[in-house]
């Protein structure tokens, strides 16, 4: 007797190739049936985690690519990319902006610009998982009161892997996150910026 286990084994033997074509036309239906508004060229590879809660507005320019699990960035694993996008709140993303992997976490907004790259397992969330608080951390009620602010990320903007955006940040046009960066703080353009929590390194001249 074929069980669903052994059904998803066989799919998961289908070369890579194969697997990315399917996924890149089965997400353009997807995206659409999920109320996703999305420009041209839009190539989602392979499996893309999406929660989207009541009147939750996501919005996708031209020129979208993200890749999700299947070591299609060997700096990702396996790990599969997530959008979560609470009631009212707002994930905007520009056009020709190229992303592996990520976590996009929206409480209230995230506002990504034009031609930005953010690198593989990158997690970009506009707020606090839980109340800083320890009594109503203790409560059901902690996520309620976690603290929210918007990010924006502005054109041109390079985040490297494995980098931790938080909320309330604006991080400025043509400037460059080094890989395994915590951003607490907003970064001004044209600035090459790194560690935890991110610091300005040195003015970009390289534009």
């Amino acid at each position: 007797m074929r069980t669903p286990s052994n059904l998803f084994r066989k799919i998961g033997r289908i070369p890579l190739k194969i697997r990315v074509a399917f996924y890149r036309k089965w997400n353009l239906f997807r995206f659409f049936f999920c109320g996703i508004k999305y420009g041209r060229n839009l190539k989602v590879s392979t499996h893309c985690n999406l929660h989207l809660e009541q009147n939750a507005q996501l919005i996708i320019g031209d020129d979208f690519r993200l890749s999700s699990g299947s070591f299609l960035n060997p700096l990702c694993r396996n790990l599969e990319a997530g959008m979560y996008v609470h009631s009212d709140a707002k994930l905007i993303i520009g056009n020709n902006v190229g992303m592996s992997s990520p976590c996009l976490w929206a409480r209230k907004a995230i506002i990504i610009g034009n031609h930005v790259n953010i690198g593989g397992d990158t997690i970009i969330m506009d707020c606090d998982a839980h109340s800083l608080d320890y009594l109503i951390r203790r409560s059901k009620d902690d996520q309620k009161y976690a603290q929210s602010a918007p990010i924006v990320i502005e054109d041109d903007v390079f985040i490297g892997t494995r980098s931790i955006i938080l909320k309330g940040v604006t991080i400025g046009a043509r400037s460059i996150i080094a890989a395994g960066s915590v951003v607490t703080k907003s970064i001004p353009a044209d600035c090459i910026a790194g560690g935890n929590p991110c610091q300005i390194i040195r003015r970009n001249t390289n534009v």
